[in-house]
């Protein structure tokens, strides 16, 4: 079928017209698949109106439902859960003594531990939001009652929170294997993301301690080697929990949607049963955010996938496979103009419909030109992480100020350096495939 670009139009401007009229964006992805689906299965093929909207209704209700029901995307409630339950069971308070510990000594110290604690909050959630809230929550004011600037601290946190995404377990991981498909293995996708998330938490660092020394913020007092023991005993059982998550799926004992269940009930007995940290009467609200923000999450997937078949059908990935083919065979270059694109496109949209809309696009560029399909995974994730911590759509900013009591005008001037180090870690983890494929290639994962 050749592409129509009256449906090319059609959806591309009833998005962006849903976007500006601030329509929640999966309610915007999902009219604008019904809008175009309504031409290009109803008047340009004869139907009327009236036979086009049932076609066009049925057809789309059957791909989402579809799209859906996977076994994998299972993962995605459970690690929500036991995100939540890290949260708010005292799991985070433990991280930071155990960063305070190791690299509180340094100058700009707090800053290094904001960091160092978000990476073990991502790598224990898989999550940006539960990273900014429970690290934030706790670092922000500290922050800023030792002096700290509480725009820079915002800054460090919401920043720091993205690498959650990209350090082994992450949800967003789990829908990209989905979406490229045979090939790419969630696990594969886990490990490749450990390297690249290190270097992002090094990159925020290095500027971190940069504008730490300028600014002449204090260091925490030198822990002793018991102290930093003590601290360790303290986050050990938090911890073992990526242990037993990425050791069970390595070793073959549970695959990575039970792995999510494990953590949940590990989690469950360490916020509840260990640390007493959530009563039994906490629990119903848990379980109520857990389910509303799943089901924010399926939403934005099924609408999302009933977009990708209306362009799979109007043959839109493989006319912007040719035009990007057209402007050049360097797949140097074409990593560029891709990465140019998604930074763009993460201005405006959310990670999840992002990666289920635009990998069956630049997925087949790519591979074309020899790039590993885990390697472009992590570069498409970095590129997004990258669009949350920016206006006006970056869920991780919004959160961020919320927790910090200020505004994005205020932050904005200090997030400047930090998306600079983003963009320079990222450039890392485009050209130097190793980052990405180096652990998947040593576990012979690929």
């Amino acid at each position: 079928m050749e592409t129509s670009s009256t449906s090319v139009a059609i959806l591309t401007i009833s998005f962006v017209i849903f976007l500006l009229m601030n329509v929640p964006v999966a309610i915007g992805i999902g009219l604008s698949a019904f809008i175009t689906c309504l031409y290009a299965l109803g008047p340009a093929k004869g139907a009327t109106i009236f036979q086009s909207i049932n076609i066009s209704s049925d057809i789309l209700a059957m791909q989402m439902a579809t799209g859906i029901d996977s076994f994998s995307l299972l993962a995605i409630p459970f690690f929500i859960l036991a995100g939540l339950f890290m949260a708010h069971g005292g799991i985070a308070r433990r991280l930071i003594q155990l960063a305070g510990a190791l690299v509180g000594r340094f100058t700009g110290g707090l800053a290094y531990i904001n960091v160092l604690t978000c990476m073990f909050m991502g790598a224990l959630s898989g999550s940006s939001i539960a990273a900014v809230s429970g690290v934030g929550g706790f670092m922000i004011p500290e922050m800023n009652k030792m002096g700290y600037d509480k725009n820079f601290n915002v800054a460090v946190t919401t920043t720091a929170a993205t690498t959650g995404l990209m350090i082994p377990p992450s949800n967003i991981m789990i829908v990209y294997a989905l979406v490229a498909g045979s090939g790419v293995s969630i696990i594969a996708m886990f490990m490749a993301g450990v390297l690249p998330g290190v270097v992002f938490g090094i990159a925020l660092m290095i500027v971190s301690g940069i504008i730490s020394k300028r600014r002449n913020y204090g260091s925490g007092e030198k822990a002793d080697l018991m102290q930093i023991l003590k601290a360790f005993g303290g986050a050990f059982l938090s911890l073992l929990l990526i242990v037993i998550v990425l050791g069970g799926i390595l070793g073959g004992v549970f695959t990575a949607t039970e792995a999510a269940a494990v953590a949940v009930l590990y989690a469950f007995i360490l916020a509840v049963i260990v640390y007493r940290e959530i009563k039994l009467k906490d629990l119903p609200g848990i379980l109520l955010q857990a389910g509303i923000t799943t089901s924010v999450v399926m939403l934005l997937i099924a609408a999302s996938i009933g977009m990708s078949w209306i362009m799979t059908i109007e043959n839109i990935p493989q006319n912007v496979s040719a035009a990007l083919m057209g402007l050049s065979d360097n797949k140097y270059v074409i990593l560029l103009i891709i990465n140019v694109l998604l930074l763009f496109v993460g201005t405006f949209m959310d990670m999840t419909p992002a990666i289920l809309i635009f990998t069956p696009i630049f997925l087949p560029v790519v591979k074309a030109l020899g790039v590993n399909p885990i390697h472009f995974g992590l570069i498409m994730i970095a590129n997004l992480c990258i669009g949350i911590c920016t206006p006006p759509v970056g869920t991780c900013l919004f959160v961020g100020c919320g927790v910090g009591k200020t505004t994005i005008s205020k932050v904005l001037p200090s997030l400047l350096p930090f998306f600079g180090a983003m963009i320079i870690a990222l450039m890392l983890i485009t050209y130097i495939p190793a980052l990405s494929l180096f652990i998947p290639r040593l576990l012979d994962l690929i």
